[in-house]
């Protein structure tokens, strides 16, 4: 009896496609859609890509990149489509951070939206599209966002702090040979923090991934420092038993 009547109860919580289907379709609507946080590292400075609201609600305020995503289309080529569209930019490696869905998040109803976000040399990628005065913004600049893209903001410069300890990708926005002031300035730009000079350089020739290139750097305000690659096939060997570097 207690078997059967357990039977009875799994088959009565059991939901059909069918059923699935009616709920979705009487269901309140809820829209779908992606932003793209773009950081740029550009004069020892990081930045991020914004663009003014153009929403009455927001009349004013920044906002990061975003759109909602198409009935027949996918999170990715959502994400990829709104940059082309806004910047004009079509050769970015977007990393999906995460999803926020809090209500009234957006003054239009429902909308949940997912978070993509980038790190460029702002050098190397050249803006072709500037409507709604898009243009780089430092950091430490950034505050009252749209919407909830302040949250959204910080949360990803959370991730691209916490990735950049943990794998080398800010090597890819320096020049293939560079200075340890460099390689500082850059930590302490995405970190935002200073660091001791001799402790940065003892933790970097610790890990062992730098190679000396015998050169030294040319018509600098500065004295002159040498003049270093990163080993990136070394990385590759050991990345699976390195740590990261603890800052």
């Amino acid at each position: 009896m207690e078997q059967l009547a357990q039977k009875k109860a799994t088959a009565k919580n059991t939901k059909t496609l069918q059923i699935i289907q009616s709920e979705f379709e009487n269901s309140n609507r809820i829209a779908l859609s992606v932003d793209c946080v773009i950081f740029g590292f550009d004069e020892n400075k990081l930045k991020v890509l914004l663009i003014r609201s153009d929403l009455t609600d927001y009349k004013g305020k920044w906002s990061l990149l975003g759109d909602l995503v198409g009935p027949a289309e996918d999170l990715r080529n959502a994400a990829y489509r709104v940059l082309k569209q806004r910047t004009g930019l079509n050769d970015l490696y977007l990393e999906q951070v995460k999803t926020f869905g809090t209500v009234g998040r957006h003054p239009v109803g429902r909308v949940v939206t997912v978070a993509y976000c980038s790190l460029i040399n702002v050098q190397h990628h050249k803006l072709n599209i500037l409507d709604n005065e898009l243009h780089w913004h430092d950091i430490k600049n950034v505050t009252d966002l749209a919407f909830d893209h302040q949250e959204i903001f910080d949360t990803c410069l959370n991730q691209l702090q916490k990735r950049v300890q943990e794998h080398p990708l800010g090597f890819s926005l320096l020049p293939k040979k560079f200075s340890l002031r460099e390689l500082q300035n850059l930590y302490e730009a995405i970190l935002d923090i200073k660091m001791d000079r001799r402790n940065f350089r003892k933790k970097f020739f610790a890990m062992d991934f730098l190679i000396d290139t015998g050169e030294m750097e040319q018509d600098v305000p500065h004295r002159p420092g040498k003049l270093y690659k990163f080993n990136y096939e070394k990385y590759e060997k050991k990345k699976k038993k390195w740590s990261g570097i603890d800052f």
